[in-house]
Order: C-alpha cells, then structure tokens, then sequence
C-alpha cells in the first residue's frame, strides 16, 4: 500500500499532490520537457472543477459533466492515451483531493495534451504523429460565500468564431484572446471584460458567461453563438428555471447590456459575479441586485447541500474509514492507475 503525502492543508494554494501521466508525484516536480508541444502551440483542453465544503464534508459539482466535456475536447485533439472512461477521471479526482488534504473549498485542473513527437514525426504543427498527456492539479480556493461585484468593459478584442477556433471546448491556445482582454481592461482600470462575437453582438466575458436582466427576465447569449457554455451556465439556467424565474436564450447587443437592469457572470471559478459598471457606466444602481443576489443563493444551495435540488450533481470526496471508500483506504490508487509512494522532484521522467 503506498504511503499518504503529508499534506499541508490551506485555504488557498496549489496541493502537495499532482496526477501525472498515470502517477500521483509532486505537485513541484520538474517532469515536461521543453519540447512539450502543448507548450509551443497550444494543442491541449483543461477544466475547472470545484469542490465544495458543507457541513456533510467535501464535495465534487457536476464533476460527470466536466469530465464529459473534455473528453469531447480530447476527441477534437486527437488525445487518446488519456482514461476515456469519465468514473475512472472522477475516482483519480477524489483521491488525489483526499491525498492533499484541502480543508475548505478547492479548484480542480485537469489538462490533457499533447505531448512529444512520436519516431519519424517532422518539427512542426501537428495532431498526429504526438504522444498525449494528462495532469491533474488541486488549489485551495475559497468561493467568497456572498456576491462579489465587480467592474467591466467592453474589450476590443473579439471572441473568435466557432469556425475559427472550437467554442464548446476550453481549447488551451484560445485563451490568448483571453489573456488579451483582461490585460486590457485591467490596464484602463477595470476588473475584466466582456467580449463581442465576430457580429458584434454579446459573446462571453474572459473567462465566464453573461446574463443581463432586461425587463424581469434573464436573457443570455444562446449557446450555439461563439461562446464557450458553460457548466455553471446550464446550472444556474436549469435552477432558475425550476424556481419559476423566466430565462431567455438570444442574441444579446452591447446597447441591451448599457439599459439592463442587473448583469451578472457565472463561472466555475468565481461562481456567480454581480457586474456593477460597465465601461465605465453603472449597471441599473450600481450596485448588486436582487436577482442576482437571488440567483446566486440557488448556487449556493446547490453546490453544498445534498438536500438541495439536485444532489445528483455532487460527488462526496470520503475520508479515511469512511464506509461510502468501498474499502480502499487513503493512499491506495484507483483502478487502472499507477503511484509513487512519496512526492517526488527532478527531471522529466
């Protein structure tokens, strides 16, 4: 049986423990080489995934979900040598949460991508003819608990367009555009951006979805526009939906999110965001509305408490002794997983 890491919980920072390429090891060892083609293209698709801390322990939300979707990613990529099986992904997810130990709220990133050039495979560009990986990071990452506001601007930078770039996936290269923008607005003084689509009309933010309420309903650029949909996107639609609040798919013009009465961002990381000025004009008081301030507390339901609405949504991180382990123990690995028995440093290997 190998030996648990000493973990040193915190609230916020990186884990002890990484998986790698079929092994837990240190979340600091030196193992990419600089010809890692991922590094040098960006040919590689990531997630976020949250766990959540409630008085019944830590939790995964729509890990099943996540999972899914990079997988999907991974298919566009041409990633193969990855677990293709999404309960084999979420079993190397609890343990390696229950290996690092996070006390409080935590943000899971699993990275698959390309990896090496294969024997008689040129330099160059290529999905083909490349060797894949897969990493797994944990961070401590509290949530906040109340509704953050927070101040945007239109950016000039454009999302590309889904045929430029696949938008369903958090393609790794796609992010420069994101980078962009937010460098941008946060150099004039704001906190992010909010991005147009090739047409002109409302995309996504930098890093989250939009939603403006116009006239009591909530309106959100449709999903087959060039925007990434996200999980907490289908999340707070599918909650509001279910409470009885109206939410409408459709194009949305920058015009409509000057006159909104509330705008609000979803993400997995930030969750739900009041936007309280935009461009450097408050939206409705300027202040955090209501419903947003409604919309978020159905997040928060949702995310830690398995007598919320949807508790097929959390995936229980067990501890040591718990009877729901099925017998494993902390420290042993998942089916179909390889481990080091300490943290390790040094070169690639």
């Amino acid at each position: 049986m190998a030996a648990q890491a000493t973990a040193t919980p915190s609230a916020l920072g990186l884990g002890e423990w990484a998986y790698d390429r079929g092994e837990f090891v240190s979340a600091t060892a030196r193992r990419l080489p600089l010809s890692t083609q991922a590094l040098h293209y960006g040919t590689g698709a990531f997630e976020g995934i949250r766990a959540y801390r409630s008085d019944s322990g830590l939790f995964l939300f729509r890990a099943r979900e996540h999972y899914e979707r990079l997988l999907r990613a991974c298919q566009v990529l041409r990633i193969i040598a990855v677990p293709s099986a999404v309960e084999e992904l979420i079993d190397i997810t609890v343990e390696l949460l229950r290996r690092n130990g996070h006390e409080g709220d935590t943000y899971v990133r699993p990275l698959a991508h390309k990896l090496s050039l294969l024997p008689n495979t040129p330099p160059g560009v290529s999905l083909a003819g490349v060797s894949d990986g897969l990493s797994i990071t944990t961070f401590g990452f509290p949530s906040g608990g109340t509704v953050q506001g927070t101040r945007c601007a239109v950016s000039s930078w454009r999302r590309p367009p889904r045929d430029t770039l696949p938008a369903q996936a958090k393609i790794a290269g796609g992010y420069v555009t994101s980078a962009l923008a937010c460098d941008e607005a946060r150099a004039a003084g704001f906190d992010d951006a909010i991005l147009l689509d090739h047409t002109g009309n409302v995309a996504e933010a930098s890093t989250a979805n939009v939603f403006a309420v116009l006239d009591g309903r909530i309106v959100t650029p449709p999903d087959t526009g060039d925007l990434l949909p996200g999980i907490t996107r289908d999340t707070l639609i599918t909650l509001c939906r279910e409470s009885g609040t109206e939410v409408v798919e459709r194009v949305l013009s920058p015009a409509e999110l000057f006159t909104a009465d509330e705008i609000f961002l979803s993400s997995t990381g930030k969750g739900v965001v009041s936007v309280t000025s935009l461009s450097g004009r408050d939206i409705g008081s300027g202040a955090i509305g209501p419903v947003t301030t409604r919309v978020a507390a159905l997040y928060d339901s949702a995310t830690r408490s398995t007598a919320g609405a949807h508790p097929e949504w959390l995936t229980p991180v067990v501890t040591d002794g718990d009877p729901r382990a099925g017998g494993r123990t902390v420290g042993e690995v998942p089916r179909g997983s390889r481990t080091r028995t300490t943290p390790t440093s040094g070169k690639q290997g």
